[in-house]
């Protein structure tokens, strides 16, 4: 017998390398340089050229054609609707497919027609980065209240899934085949950067298909034409990606790139609470406003809670002592809580240093002006949340009281902001002082700025020192 030869763990590590490279080399195909870039440093190559494509027209393009009648013998058509799970309401494509989900309320009523007409499934991604503590039950149904409240029809089917994380795709790709049939076609659709393509990617994977890889990046209008999906279906079944749909109301696309990955989730969401008092003056606020004696704007004593420079809430009045505020958000965004009467002096000292995004002192004028938007509470408890206000494409504000209040909400015009019921219902384990929440990249590259003030206050000091001995 000969004797086996005896391998070393790093040998066999090398032989392995080589294998997946092996493996790889035949996969390889020739991408663009715009692809290119978008895969390997998340950007796009020439931003100036970038500008000058023209928005995709939904309805023109897509809508029209899932919309016309279908005959008898004509193949299914299926179309899979994209929405992010932590951006509900700022990815679901409420006014751009309008004239979709008009079609199909119409066609509820008829039932002739509407057998011709596409089955319609929502599919809510990226709940990994949602809290732990929502159970799927609960999020299934919030899920499907908040799509009837953004006017979607009777929906075929709601799956909840994670693409990173392989969470509910084959029950997802098997419930979509069986829609379709051998013939049928399959349209993904949603707002940009919703995953369409990273949801496609893992269709691709889990089912053993030899597909090429989409391009995927944190990048708006990643996606710029209708692509056709081979290998994924059974049978002659055809599958398309679409581009992005535009949603102009979102934050998000306010931002450059630098800001858009603060502002991006990619980790499971962690509350942060904070316990936000009102004035005693405050809560004899009804009052005045009664006796119309003083103006509601003389009399802000309450506090203030900023999400970085690009939104603030203020307790304008309240029924009750405190009232509790969480934010869930992205944690390389800053925040912080102090008094309502100097809400506008942090803002304006911080904005762009310790209050990020934006960066830079330069930057909050070029996002535009800020506009107030008031909104009214009512709740049972502070121990239960009582109602969301969500920022598109930015996070949201989950709001626990046992009273009413009044507060403010400061943020740029144009920016949606929707009023929903509460997501994550249980209060946080724990609560955030007051002043400011720095996440450590702001907190090291503010040591760094804060030591260059110090080095040229130095120097103007030693400067103003040698031309005062000069002089004597």
């Amino acid at each position: 017998m000969m004797e086996k030869k005896r391998v070393s763990k790093s040998e066999r590590k090398k032989l392995a390398r080589e294998e997946a490279k092996k493996d790889n080399d035949d996969d390889d195909v020739t991408v663009c340089a715009r692809c290119h870039s978008l895969r390997n440093y998340g950007q796009v190559k020439n931003q100036a050229a970038e500008n000058l494509l023209p928005d995709f027209d939904f309805d023109r393009m897509i809508s029209t054609r899932l919309i016309k009648p279908m005959s008898r013998n004509s193949s299914t058509t299926v179309v899979v609707m994209v929405v992010d799970c932590v951006d509900f309401d700022g990815s679901f494509p409420k006014r751009a497919a309008n004239s979709l989900f008009k079609a199909l309320q119409k066609a509820e009523n008829d039932p002739k027609v509407g057998k011709n007409l596409p089955k319609l499934v929502l599919v809510a991604t990226k709940v990994d980065l949602l809290p732990s503590q929502i159970s799927p039950a609960r999020l299934d149904r919030w899920v499907r209240h908040r799509a009837k409240a953004g006017g979607a029809p009777r929906l075929s089917g709601v799956y909840m899934v994670s693409a990173r994380k392989d969470l509910g795709i084959k029950n997802l790709l098997a419930y979509i085949k069986e829609l379709a049939g051998p013939r049928g076609n399959v349209w993904v659709i949603g707002a940009q950067n919703a995953g369409k393509s990273t949801l496609i990617n893992a269709f691709s994977k889990k089912d053993g298909a030899k597909v090429t890889r989409l391009t995927e990046a944190p990048v708006p209008g990643t996606t710029l034409g209708i692509l056709r999906i081979g290998g994924v279906l059974s049978a002659k079944a055809k599958m398309y990606d679409t581009p992005g749909l535009l949603h102009p109301y979102i934050m998000s696309l306010r931002l450059n790139s630098e800001e858009r990955k603060m502002v991006e989730i990619r980790k499971e969401l962690q509350p942060r609470s904070y316990r936000v008092k009102a004035s005693p003056l405050l809560l004899i606020y009804k009052v005045f406003l009664i006796s119309k004696v003083l103006n509601s704007r003389e009399f802000l004593l309450g506090q203030s809670v900023h999400i970085g420079g690009l939104v603030r809430l203020d307790l304008v009045s309240a029924s009750v002592e405190t009232i509790y505020i969480t934010v869930w958000a992205s944690h390389s965004v800053s925040l912080h809580l102090g008094k309502t009467e100097n809400s506008e002096e942090i803002l304006k000292s911080h904005s762009g240093l310790r209050l990020q995004p934006p960066i830079g002192e330069k930057r909050a004028s070029e996002l535009g002006n800020w506009e107030e938007k008031e909104i009214k509470v009512t709740g049972s408890s502070w121990e239960v949340k009582s109602i969301d206000v969500a920022v598109a494409g930015l996070g949201w504000f989950s709001l626990g009281l046992k009273g009413e209040a009044t507060l403010a909400l400061w943020t740029y015009q144009g920016i949606d902001v929707t009023l929903r019921e509460p997501l994550v219902i249980d209060k946080a384990p724990f609560l955030e002082r007051p002043g400011f929440w720095l996440p450590k990249a702001i907190t090291e590259a503010l040591g760094t700025y804060s030591s260059k003030l110090d080095d040229a206050r130095r120097r103007k000091k030693q400067q103003d020192s040698t031309d005062f001995l000069s002089d004597v």
